[in-house]
């Protein structure tokens, strides 16, 4: 089942940053978003949202977005409003799901925004 076993150190081969909302900031015709890191960077793994794995932890929801799956160790100060910085890429986190909550890891949907 995704989500359920715990990838080895070896198989998070991309290493990111998480970010939340700031307060928006002027930038002289409105307002924009700002973006605060909240270290440390982590080791991931990352793969494409399929339809099988998003039937597996999304049951009964509509994860019709999602574009990858994110697996992280368990981290408490991440929220649907977060997102995960990878080379440049933002990714969007729609959900967060933590298996059998055991605290131990947690399987993010993420839909990547184009900018």
């Amino acid at each position: 089942m995704i989500g359920l076993a715990k990838p080895s150190i070896s198989e998070r081969q991309c290493r990111g940053m998480f970010q939340r909302p700031g307060p928006p900031e002027p930038d002289g015709t409105g307002y924009v978003q700002s973006w605060v890191d909240l270290p440390p960077s982590v080791s991931a793994r990352i793969t494409p949202a399929t339809t099988a794995a998003l039937e597996h932890i999304g049951a009964g929801t509509v994860l019709s977005q999602a574009t990858h799956l994110v697996m992280v160790p368990y981290r408490p100060d991440l929220t649907t409003k977060s997102r995960f910085i990878l080379d440049g890429r933002f990714l969007s986190v729609l959900g967060i799901f933590d298996p059998e909550e055991r605290h131990v890891q947690l399987t993010l949907v993420c839909a990547e925004v184009i900018a």
